[in-house]
């Protein structure tokens, strides 16, 4: 029983099937014992984090987001519209936007902001006008599934290409996808084709 949770647990950790093949097979006479799982350590590219490190602490004020993210020497915004009974949010938080590879590339290049789209905080949009988060995302970007990644350039539209709706397929992909804006691969083609270009 305790070998076959401890199994379990290890394969939803994503661990290598070396690691667990390590694993001494319980009998009556000796207990199972899991191996540490600090005996078997992730690459640091795939360390896992608390997924709010994704995000920056923000006042919902749009312009000033771009202020500091043209001071702080960022490439633009990431907005990422969601909410909270979304399964696909909860998947990309729990299997990608928790990654420190990820999070690491993301906070070096974007100011990264959460908008919930049926959240009623007040918010100043891009044009400086006050509204509230869920007319921000459905009157300013037509948000109505989610998750939505939306890029942002440092003048406060959107980059050309630089949306994506619903989750990634893999962490992989979301790195592509930063990387595609990064190297403004977006200017000159849709994400898919710069996808199978790789």
């Amino acid at each position: 029983m305790l070998r076959t949770t401890l199994l379990t647990a290890l394969l939803s950790l994503g661990l290598a099937t070396a690691a667990v093949a390590e694993t001494p097979a319980a009998t009556p006479a000796t207990p199972a014992v899991a191996t540490p799982a600090a005996a078997t350590p992730a690459p640091a590219a795939s360390e896992t984090r608390d997924v709010k490190l994704f995000f920056d602490e923000t006042f919902n004020d749009m312009k000033e987001e771009l202020e500091t993210a043209k001071t702080d020497g960022k490439k633009g915004l990431l907005i990422m519209f969601e909410m909270d009974e979304c399964p696909f949010c909860h998947r990309m938080k729990t299997t990608v936007l928790n990654r420190s590879d990820i999070q690491d590339y993301y906070k070096e290049n974007f100011r990264v902001i959460s908008v919930d789209i049926e959240g009623d905080l007040e918010l100043t949009n891009f044009s400086g006008e006050t509204t509230t988060q869920k007319d921000f995302a459905l009157k300013d970007f037509r948000v109505r599934a989610t998750p939505v990644f939306q890029f942002i350039d440092l003048e406060g539209k959107p980059f050309k290409n630089g949306r994506m709706t619903g989750a990634t397929k893999d962490a992989e992909e979301f790195m592509l996808l930063g990387k595609y804006i990064t190297a403004k691969k977006n200017e000159e083609m849709p994400f898919t084709k710069f996808k199978h270009e790789q």
